[in-house]
This record gives structure tokens, C-alpha cells and sequence, in this order.
């Protein structure tokens, strides 16, 4: 049973190191929205007082921010557990959130007596209440953990904290939670719940923050992104467009990108923006999983391969420079080799810049879990094999048609030669400059010199004022 957010002990001023932690680690697996929820985790602690460990073995407080996607999540969880325990024998005060924690609840508690908090992906706003509680019950010596797995209709979003400054020129901005697109390989929507997409103003004020805060290119995030709608300011409903419309115009935002989308929710607005707004880049990322007709019905997939090519047909009409990027998943169950050549077809149509892909790993609760036919690990990893070989090509091709463009790096991080930096053009490509003067955050024209199987080499030409 989860425990009711009414329950909690009341929250208390900025802990103290003598009565609860005051450094925190947090530790996030998986996607960009789990890298989202770390970030305002982080900030909502910070906000209460504590200060950020360097490590884990500096921390009072270990938050495992976890994914449930992929097979192996869940021993890794528990794995990740048990290395926390130190030589003299004490722990730090641990934390598992996110979707592993929305799915086993309770389970972690008892299998993991030393786990102190677990709270789900949809009530970690509520994370300095369970921290303490958790203390109160390590004081009154209960081991029992502080559990808060409710997915609450009132979003969370409105009890954190206003963005602070970012150490990064780049920042992800969630704008939509959840998935009511239940297809039957997919966890998402028993851990994230239904589709919801947060308000038009509580974004723009958000993004205003970020960009206050120095940051230069903001992500909009979404179990399925281009699902999002809202009223803007003046009671206009708008699709994920009108909200890129309006965040275009905000001063001092260089770039707009979004991730991930649903061919489902893929509108003419929506495909008419890359053409139209120049700050949105051209970077799109569609997953499609499988080039099957008769497999992506079984998957539950509202989408047929021919339809997902008439969709990637009129973004290339309206942005021909578009890198195009998905997600696929080998050995889905029933797949037959003759699905899968479907699969090498579809991927040689798109003609991708990047891509990502799985082998079909089975979830507990979903259902294809207890789909006949399920593939072998050996036919799974050959066709694996053949298909990344073939997106590969892709990608390394796609890298060779930039090379002599002269376009805009934003900087992001030190390279690994003295004096070089790497950032990330357009097409979302890492490329490697030396750029004296240049600093981390700076917009820069470069020309693009050579082109490797995973990055790009730029020479500098000038800074750019964003």
C-alpha cells in the first residue's frame, strides 16, 4: 500500500548535520527526464540548506534517481545498494526514486532494510518531508523506510524550487508527463502515469529562469513531448508549437530543441515550426521501433511504417537539412526475420543521422511480457548486431555531409587537449575546436574541418552574441 502524502512528518527549517544529512548525491539513470528530475531534486535540497557531495562517499544523503526500462534495472538498483555501505560499517541516509521506485514500492523496503527513503517520479516534491521522516523513525530506532509512490493529480511542479543559475550553457525543461499510448513493451505509463502536460506560463516563467540563470539552449521534455497542449496568455489553445513560438522570442535564447516524440502527435504546426522558427534546430528524434506493419501492431503502436515515412517525408519537405534521429527494438516476441529485413528497410528509407537500439527485453506487468513466441538472446543479438551496423553507416555518413559547413557550436565542455573545447552543432553532432578566448557557454561559427564515426572537428572563425 503507498503511503499517503498526508502522513508525512511536517517539514521542519534547513536540516542540520547534528540532526539529519546536509550533503546530498544524487545518482540518475536513464533519460533526459531522469536527468530533469535529478537536476530539481538537487535544487529543492539545495533550497533546504544542504550543499552537493563531490561523491558518494562524501554524502550524508544518496538519492538513486532510477530507470525501469531496461531488463537489468532493478538488480542494478540493488546492486548500487549494497556498494554504498562503507569499510567501518556505516551508510550514508539512502534514497531510491524514480521509475524503479514507482514500480517495486514497498518491495525495495523489505529486500533492502538499509534503504531509508522511497519515493516515485511523480512525488519527489515531497522528498525533504520523507528525509524527515526517515530520521524521525531512525531516531524512535524503526527501520522502516519513508515510502510516498502516489501519483497525485495536482502536478508537483508547482512546490519546487525557482531554477537557480546552471553550471551548464544547456538545460532540460520537462513540459509534458506521462503516456496514455500504452503500447505493450512499455512500463512508462504504470510509473509516469497518465498524459499531462503542465501550463503554458508555469514553462515560460521556468524557461525565463533558466535563461536567467545563463543558459543558452533549452530541451523540452516529454515521455511524448509533441503531445503537450496548454492556453497561452491569451486564452489561445496551443500545441507544442505555440509554446517554441512564444520561447523564441525570449532574449537571450539561442537554441529550442524537444525530445521525445510520437509519430501519433506529429501536427503539420508542429513540422511547419522547423521550417519557421529559426531558433528551433533541426533535430528531430521520432521513434518508429520497428519497420513491421504486423509487429508494430502488436506493439501497440498507433502508426504503420508507411505512415511514419509520410511523416518524415513532410519534415524533410519543410526543413530539408533535418537530422533525423529513433529508437528501434529488435526481437520484439513473433518477430520473424522477414519483420526484422522490414526493420533494415524502414532504416534505409529514413536514412538516419543517429539512432538508438534495443534488444526486446520483457517487463513485468506489461503485455508483452506474456506474448508467445519470445526470441532467442542469440537471434536477438545478431540481428542487433546487423542493424546497428547499418545505423552506423548512416551516422558516419550523415557526419561526412557536414563536413565544410560553416555553422554555430555552442560550447559546453572542456575537450581533452590543452586548450581545446567541444560543444554541439545543430544537428546535435559533438565537435571538438581550439578556440583561444572561447569559454564554455559561448556561441561560436566554425567550419567543419573532418568528421569521425561519433564526432566532428571545427576550426573557429568568430564568436557569436546570442
Amino acid at each position: 500500500m503507498n503511503q499517503s502524502t498526508d502522513t508525512l512528518a511536517p517539514l521542519s527549517s534547513a536540516p542540520e548535520a547534528e540532526d539529519g544529512p546536509s550533503r546530498y548525491f544524487v545518482t540518475s539513470f536513464g533519460c533526459q527526464m531522469n536527468v530533469y528530475d535529478g537536476e530539481r531534486m538537487g535544487e529543492m535540497l539545495a533550497a533546504q540548506g544542504m550543499q552537493a557531495a563531490a561523491s558518494r562517499e562524501d554524502a550524508d544523503l544518496v538519492i538513486l534517481n532510477t530507470c525501469h526500462i531496461r531488463e537489468k534495472a532493478v538488480a542494478r538498483v540493488y546492486s548500487d545498494i549494497g556498494r554504498l555501505k562503507r569499510d567501518d560499517g556505516s551508510k550514508p541516509m539512502i534514497a531510491v526514486a524514480g521509475c524503479v521506485a514507482q514500480a517495486e514500492g514497498e518491495e525495495i523496503a523489505r529486500r533492502a532494510p538499509s534503504v531509508d527513503i522511497v519515493v516515485g517520479p511523480q512525488a519527489y516534491h515531497r522528498l525533504p518531508q520523507l528525509i524527515e521522516q526517515a530520521r524521525h523513525n531512525t531516531l524512535a530506532g524503526s527501520k522502516k523506510a519513508a515510502i510516498d509512490t502516489d501519483m497525485p493529480a495536482v502536478t508537483k511542479f508547482a512546490a519546487l524550487p525557482v531554477r537557480a543559475k546552471q553550471p551548464r550553457p544547456s538545460a532540460f525543461l520537462t513540459v509534458q508527463e506521462g503516456c496514455d499510448k500504452f503500447c505493450t513493451y512499455c512500463v512508462v505509463p504504470y510509473t509516469r502515469g497518465a498524459e499531462i502536460s503542465r501550463p503554458f506560463a508555469d514553462l515560460v516563467d521556468e524557461a525565463k529562469a533558466l535563461v536567467d540563470g545563463g543558459v543558452k539552449e533549452i530541451t523540452l521534455l516529454g515521455q511524448n513531448v509533441n503531445a503537450w497542449t496548454g492556453t497561452d496568455a491569451k486564452g489561445r489553445h496551443q500545441g507544442l508549437e505555440g509554446l517554441i513560438e512564444q520561447l523564441a522570442e525570449m532574449p537571450g535564447l539561442a537554441r529550442i530543441r524537444y525530445t521525445t516524440s510520437h509519430p501519433n502527435d506529429m501536427t503539420d504546426g508542429l513540422i511547419a515550426a522547423h521550417r519557421d522558427i529559426a531558433k528551433l534546430m533541426p533535430y528531430l528524434h521520432l521513434p518508429v521501433q520497428s519497420g513491421s506493419d504486423r509487429i508494430l501492431k502488436a506493439m501497440n503502436r498507433s502508426h504503420t511504417a508507411a505512415s511514419y515515412l509520410a511523416i518524415i517525408d513532410k519534415v524533410r519537405r519543410s526543413r530539408p537539412d533535418i537530422a533525423l534521429s529513433g529508437d528501434f527494438i529488435v526481437g520484439f516476441p513473433g518477430e520473424t526475420e522477414a519483420d526484422f529485413e522490414a526493420t533494415l528497410d524502414i532504416v534505409r528509407a529514413a536514412n538516419y543521422a543517429q539512432a538508438y537500439s534495443f534488444k526486446y527485453s520483457p517487463r513485468p506487468g506489461t503485455p508483452a511480457a506474456d506474448m508467445e513466441d519470445q526470441i532467442s538472446p542469440e537471434i536477438m543479438d545478431e540481428r542487433l548486431q546487423r542493424l546497428q551496423d547499418l545505423l552506423n553507416t548512416q551516422q558516419q555518413a550523415f557526419n561526412q555531409t557536414t563536413v565544410g559547413e560553416r555553422t554555430q557550436v555552442l560550447l559546453e565542455r572542456q575537450g581533452r587537449k590543452p586548450g581545446q573545447l567541444v560543444g554541439k552543432s545543430p544537428w546535435l553532432q559533438s565537435v571538438h575546436v581550439m578556440a583561444d578566448g572561447a569559454r564554455i557557454g559561448d556561441l561560436i561559427d566554425v567550419e567543419l574541418v573532418s568528421a569521425g564515426p561519433n564526432s566532428l572537428e571545427g576550426r573557429a572563425l568568430t564568436l557569436v552574441n546570442a
